[in-house]
């Protein structure tokens, strides 16, 4: 009785961190969405309004009226992040592959030293990656938001961990079968990479779409800005920060990333859990 009890309040003990957890992680979601229905007045209340006593929908006309091109700034977002999240998935299949799959002279060196290029912040690699983008004459182009990220490290990373564990007697019979190496990547390889490339495409689209300092360098036209970079230069003004109407835009920003991870879950826990163990 007493060792039922035990594991019983230990139950409890788990569920209630869990739950703990779980609000913490929502609160700020929370909070977002319903300043986006307070005025710049209400936001700063002291107490906070936890719920908006005079919920408007102000900021959102203002961040949609024909003054601001809001739809134009979110259809570039979701552009830009589409691009990115496809270049990406379709370099690291091909090179995560690779790395776990084919000899190569130098192969772990290089494998190694791109996953070290994780660790360098954007702004080290500003300057460069502008003046190249000035070369090519991408600056203010829907190539120049995307081309520098297309090569997605982490994505590689990914990749190869799960490619670690096809089975390479699967890929000789391949081989012996007559299949050339096209065609033993597009039709047996990719199909045992869905998850982990599920996992690349939300994770790049993520980080495409959330892209803020180098969108701010390259971009000049206003009708060429996504919307972190249009929302940052509309919300802040002579008379301060209007948090208000921030939330508007933080929500809009977040709706697509909500559907992309929810109509994706499945291949994104598999691709993290899975890929998390090869070795």
């Amino acid at each position: 009785m007493n060792q039922r009890r035990r594991i019983n309040w230990g139950n409890v003990a788990r569920a209630t961190m869990l739950l703990v957890l779980a609000i913490g992680s929502l609160f700020p979601i929370y909070w977002m969405v319903t300043g986006s229905f307070k005025t710049m007045t209400d936001t700063m209340a002291m107490p906070p309004e936890w719920v908006p006593k005079n919920p408007t929908l102000n900021n959102y006309q203002k961040l949609f009226s024909g003054r601001h091109p809001a739809l134009r700034w979110t259809w570039n977002s979701i552009w830009t992040a589409a691009l990115i999240s496809l270049g990406s998935i379709i370099t690291s299949a091909m090179a995560g592959y690779g790395f776990a799959k084919k000899q190569f002279p130098g192969r772990n060196i290089l494998f190694w030293t791109l996953v070290a290029t994780m660790t360098l912040p954007l702004q080290i690699k500003l300057i460069p990656l502008f003046v190249t983008m000035d070369r090519l004459g991408w600056v203010n182009t829907y190539l120049g938001v995307v081309a520098p990220f297309i090569s997605y490290p982490m994505g590689v990373l990914l990749v190869r961990q799960f490619a670690l564990g096809i089975p390479d007697d699967l890929l000789a019979a391949a081989q012996v079968d007559g299949a050339s190496e096209l065609r033993t990547f597009t039709t047996i390889v990719l199909p045992l990479l869905k998850p982990a490339i599920a996992a690349v495409g939300i994770f790049s689209f993520v980080f495409g779409w959330n892209q803020y300092m180098w969108q701010l360098v390259v971009l000049t036209d206003s009708q060429m800005y996504t919307l972190p970079v249009g929302v940052a230069k509309l919300s802040t003004s002579a008379a301060g920060t209007d948090l208000g109407f921030t939330m508007a835009a933080a929500t809009v920003a977040f709706i697509p990333l909500l559907i992309i991870f929810l109509a994706f879950q499945k291949y994104f826990i598999r691709g993290i859990t899975m890929g998390s163990i090869k070795g």
